[in-house]
């Protein structure tokens, strides 16, 4: 098949809008209202930096306002565009809706390249974004809450929320304007693993799925299975980082924008991060076997593929190829629509974007609602555990004492039970639930409904579900 079919992003995500409302019975008004995208705001502003007034295109765009604040992330990258952003606001509207976090979906992007400019002159850029979005009500605790996605990270994040508390500066709710916050700036722990993390959940609970399993044709557990990674960013390196330390995944590939790290016997995760942070890519790197046509290391052997950085890496031209049974989309699009038929058609097994990295969304509104309420998780209740713990413990202990040899509590059982849970554990027990229970709403629209034959529809099924479900109760 050629290339020059191939649907765009935008494309994509409409086709497969189609295809999950052809099998709904939904009347057509609500279809459509739920399928086009409410609004999009482009800004371009002028920042003057190195004795000269350069212009900055910029989006935001709202798809669905069932629920408020709508919730996306902002983007950095020379690729944005204002299809591309319609694209991933719609993706999102489908992803809250499916792990139940209670926003409608927006997106929002900078066409820049980052690299380009210094720390000082990218704070420039991000304040005055933020103030042209802002100043719109498109950056509000109550409106409009943006996070970081693909070039942004927590000093934007905390750049954009102090640019809000300066042009808002009676508003005691400031902090939620913004998710993916560093800690000290009113972030919560976790957010930086968030979809990494999610990643990790999302595949311990397919494992579980012993249906799913059949169908990808994989047997036992995580243990031992060998993964590829396309992208070791923020997502790529925190999944593979938790599944080789966790769940004793090989971590087997590890592709980058300058080829490819490839060793059967695993990758050193930590070692290659190290290494792409010191030399900005993977070449040069030792104990692994080196290709600068990265791309070709996707089709290599694995039980696992997991694309985690641009879209589209999966297509038409390549898809055949694909010798893994399972791919999990870290990435938002990684698998083009062309691609993602090509791979059904075989029996690839595909755990798609808008569930496998949700983990990031949830996390994020685990941080809004933590900035509404103005207490970490944990602080209240944390030591009334603890102290209901120990006078378990003393019974346990006084027992023991009595019974003499005859029993004894294992040697560290103490020390773990006596431990309250702090944020951290609390915003991944949180996590692990969420994406638990998405999964399994999920398979159940794919296990049970014969005309179902792929996760993604079945997430698609799921999602529009709930969506329209909100639009009827709101009488629309």
């Amino acid at each position: 098949m050629s290339a020059v079919k191939e649907p765009s992003f935008r494309e994509s995500v409409d086709l497969m809008f189609n295809r999950a409302v052809a099998m709904m019975d939904l009347p057509p008004g609500l279809e459509e209202k739920i399928r086009v995208c409410n609004a999009t705001y482009t800004v371009r502003f002028g920042v003057r930096l190195r004795g000269q007034i350069q212009t900055f295109t910029g989006y935001r765009a709202v798809h669905s306002e069932h629920m408020e604040p709508v919730k996306g992330g902002i983007r950095f990258a020379m690729g944005v565009n204002q299809d591309e952003v319609e694209a991933l606001a719609a993706l999102m509207t489908y992803k809250c809706a499916l792990v139940e976090a209670p926003f409608g979906g927006s997106k929002g992007g900078l066409r820049i390249d980052p690299r380009q400019y210094d720390e000082h002159e990218m704070e420039l850029i991000t304040r005055r974004f933020a103030y042209e979005l802002i100043k719109r009500d498109l950056i509000h605790p109550s409106q409009n809450v943006p996070a970081p996605d693909m070039g942004t990270g927590e000093r934007e994040m905390a750049w954009i929320a102090d640019q809000y508390a300066r042009m808002n500066t009676t508003e005691i709710n400031a902090k939620a304007c913004v998710t993916g916050k560093p800690l000290n700036a009113g972030g919560i722990s976790g957010r930086v693993e968030a979809t990494g993390r999610g990643v990790q959940y999302a595949l311990r609970e397919f494992f579980r799925d012993s249906e799913g399993m059949k169908k990808a044709g994989l047997t036992g557990k995580l243990d031992g299975k060998r993964v590829i990674v396309q992208g070791l960013g923020n997502v790529g390196y925190h999944a593979a980082k938790f599944l080789a330390e966790e769940d004793g995944c090989v971590i087997s590939g590890i592709i980058e924008h300058d080829g490819a790290l490839f060793n059967n016997d695993g990758l050193d995760v930590e070692a290659v991060r190290a290494w792409i942070v010191k030399h900005g890519g993977v070449s040069g790197f030792p104990d692994a076997t080196h290709t600068a046509e990265g791309a070709a290391v996707l089709e290599e052997d694995c039980e696992i593929l997991i694309p985690a950085a641009l879209e589209g890496v999966i297509n038409l031209g390549n898809a055949a190829r694909i010798k893994a049974p399972l791919i999990i989309e870290a990435a938002n699009g990684p698998i083009t629509a062309g691609g993602d038929e090509v791979l059904r058609k075989k029996g690839t097994v595909i755990i798609p974007d808008m569930y496998a990295n949700a983990g990031g969304v949830t996390v994020s509104y685990f941080e809004w609602v933590k900035n509404l309420s103005h207490i970490r998780f944990g602080r209240m209740q944390r030591r009334q555990e603890e102290s209901r713990h120990e006078l378990v413990i003393n019974e346990l202990e006084s027992l023991s004492a009595s019974m003499g040899d005859k029993w004894s509590m294992s040697p560290d059982f103490k020390a773990k039970y006596l431990r309250g849970a702090d944020e951290l554990e609390l915003v991944r027990s949180g996590l692990d639930d969420t994406m638990r229970i998405a999964y399994q709403s999920m398979a159940a629209v794919w296990h049970e409904r014969d005309d179902v034959e792929d996760l993604r529809m079945a997430a698609y099924l799921v999602a529009i579900g709930k969506v329209a479900a909100s639009y009827r109760a709101k009488g629309l």
